[in-house]
């Protein structure tokens, strides 16, 4: 039998995006199925969606309106199509009440001091995203809030004093925003999006069948 294909996959997201909650348990299900055929070294990425928010956040519906210019209504629409969506893949969404969006860097600054622990704890950085986009997603809570950051550091299994340390400090701040910078001036504009081995992109929250699709691909061209 051949060896799996080793592929490198860098998941560019912000965890208050819902499409890359739905991006992400879809991949993580296409890489189920290819078990076997790929081995997959995921590494996940900064990109914020609202760079500028203030403390607080902001009513999701104003924001919405005035960043889109959608209506009620067909953020109601949007917002049904990505509960379905994500039932599909096993990520409950809360859709009780209009929620707020709130600023992301600090649970970008955990997930990068995650990823550094990866070495000596793989899957810490997975397990971590995992609890951030439950916290915002399922749970609604305020994302910029570090008492709501360090319970998902608690349930992602991680050590909760050194990422509090983290948060205290401006730890990892110029790292992540030299990696948000990167992403930029490659041409990324929108999230998920998903890199593989440095230069093939899959963009959105595909479905399934999309990734599978798209990786078994990848990983035929060597």
């Amino acid at each position: 039998m051949p060896m799996p294909t080793s592929l490198k996959i860098d998941f560019v997201s912000d965890v208050s995006c819902p499409w890359c909650a739905v991006g992400l348990w879809s991949l993580q299900l296409a890489l189920a199925e290819l078990r076997g055929e790929v081995v997959a070294d995921i590494h996940f990425q900064p990109f914020e969606l609202n760079p500028k928010m203030g403390p607080g956040g902001q009513d999701i519906g104003e924001h919405l309106t005035h960043k889109y210019g959608s209506t009620p209504e067909q953020q109601s629409q949007i917002r049904e199509v990505i509960r379905q969506r994500g039932a599909e893949v096993g990520f409950t969404f809360n859709m009780a009440g209009r929620g707020r969006i709130y600023n992301t860097f600090d649970a970008h600054r955990l997930l990068h001091w995650a990823g550094e622990l990866t070495p000596s704890q793989p899957g810490a950085q997975l397990a971590l995203k995992q609890a951030l986009l439950k916290a915002c997603h399922e749970h609604r809570q305020a994302m910029d809030e570090h008492p709501v950051l360090l319970a998902a550091v608690g349930d992602a299994g991680l050590d909760v004093a050194r990422a509090a340390q983290v948060l205290a400090t401006g730890e990892f701040a110029q790292a992540v925003r030299e990696q948000q910078a990167f992403y930029a001036e490659a041409g990324i504009r929108s999230v998920p999006a998903v890199v593989v081995n440095d230069r093939h992109l899959i963009s959105g929250g595909q479905p399934v069948e999309a990734y599978a699709r798209a990786l078994r691909q990848i990983a035929a061209e060597g």
